[in-house]
């Protein structure tokens, strides 16, 4: 870690006004003596991304749209910051000298910035799942390689690493990803194809952006994190178990030989998870609600079901698949949501649009940074012509 002359952290947030990216900045404005922000990056929410700005006063400020440059220097204009716009300008950003990055931009595009934090050593908050799932190895590669970390953001990897003993991974017997099951859990599978966008993005327990909330609804999300926690944890994907718990209070668990049982439980709140993050190795102040076990009552767990939610299978078919499986899933599925959320296929379409996309693949291996890149350019085509099928 790069020493500090003031003796505060270096921090860059990569997705400043996502949801993930909002409450890092709300961690970091709580205790401003123990950072600096090196840079910040949003993309279209221009106003809020120059608020955050001159508050917090980085070094850099970056929309990735390329187009709203200019638009992003004169909500700026007089701040005396420096202002950049496009792909380039965010990979500058994730190369600034910052102890710590935050790495929040949802999908593919979080990729390139995130490798190249990583191969200049910097430790790494995780929250960008579809990097994993599209490059895992590549990825994790690049960890060893750049002498950074990888630590976990989402809550369900968070709480895994937090009673993961590393030193004894050969006593692990499985670790167990714990779901909400969304908003749809109980629906009764013949409503399943009239659910909305609207109802689709309204979660009952995390506040979530609009993509991530669809994928926690047809429990994509939860198969993504399959495929992260393998990579993470080094773990195969059949010790990999999901059970749907709908308090979401405990966050995920880690089963031993000896038949013991480790569990991380808190508030459904994403603030503890990147507090621990940002905080790591040490444990900083989180503005949570605190956990009361006797006012919640009871904890409820069940298996989830495969015939409403095809996507847990379709994850597990592409774990195992390897090669390009996994990136061509994670790219049809970001296109299938996104034409789901402009109403051009149903709800149980965005499953279908995936399997289709798996279907039509030519299997072959991912060698590099750019493999991956294309093969997620590739896949991207081939699900827009199959969601274009669809709405005929």
């Amino acid at each position: 870690m790069t020493a500090r002359t003031d003796g505060r952290r270096g921090v860059t947030i990569l997705g400043s006004t996502g949801s993930i990216g909002t409450n890092t900045v709300s961690l970091i404005e709580a205790d401003p003596a123990a950072y600096r922000v090196e840079a910040l990056v949003g993309n279209s929410n221009l106003t809020l991304l120059a608020e955050q700005a001159r508050r917090l006063r980085p070094a850099l400020v970056v929309t990735a749209d390329a187009d709203k440059g200019q638009e992003l220097a004169r909500l700026l204009d007089g701040s005396g910051l420096r202002v950049a716009a496009g792909d380039d300008a965010v990979v500058e950003a994730a190369n600034m000298p910052a102890d710590w990055v935050m790495a929040a931009i949802v999908g593919a595009a979080g990729l390139a910035p995130t490798v190249a934090a990583l191969r200049r050593g910097a430790t790494v908050g995780l929250a960008n799942k579809e990097c994993l799932v599209c490059a895992g190895q590549l990825m994790m590669a690049e960890v060893g390689k750049g002498g950074g970390r990888l630590l976990p953001v989402d809550s369900e990897h968070s709480a895994i690493f937090q009673v993961f003993d590393f030193e004894q991974r050969d006593r692990v017997e499985k670790i167990i990803l714990t779901a909400s099951g969304g908003p749809f859990r109980a629906f009764a599978a013949a409503d399943m194809a009239a659910i909305t966008p609207e109802q689709a993005i309204k979660h009952p327990k995390w506040s979530m952006g609009a993509k991530i909330s669809v994928d926690s609804a047809t429990m994509m999300n939860k198969g993504l994190e399959l495929i992260e926690a393998h990579h993470l944890f080094d773990m195969p994907e059949d010790r990999i178990d999901i059970v749907v718990h709908p308090q979401s209070v405990i966050h995920s668990l880690v089963a031993y030989i000896d038949g013991s049982v480790l569990a991380q439980l808190g508030s459904p709140d994403m603030r503890t998870p990147i507090a621990y993050a940002l905080g790591w190795p040490k444990r900083i102040n989180a503005p949570v609600e605190r956990l009361d076990l006797a006012k919640i009552a009871s904890l409820t767990f069940e298996a989830p079901d495969p015939e409403r939610f095809p996507a847990l299978r379709l994850a597990r078919e592409a774990l195992r698949a390897g090669g390009n499986a996994p990136t061509i899933l994670n790219a049809a599925n970001e296109v299938a949501v996104q034409a789901f959320r402009d109403r051009r296929i149903g709800f149980l379409g965005i499953a279908e649009v995936v399997e289709a996309a798996l279907n039509e693949r030519v299997p072959r291996p991912l060698a590099s940074i750019d493999d991956v890149l294309a093969e997620d350019k590739a896949a991207r085509v081939a699900a827009a012509a199959i969601v274009a099928k669809k709405g005929r």
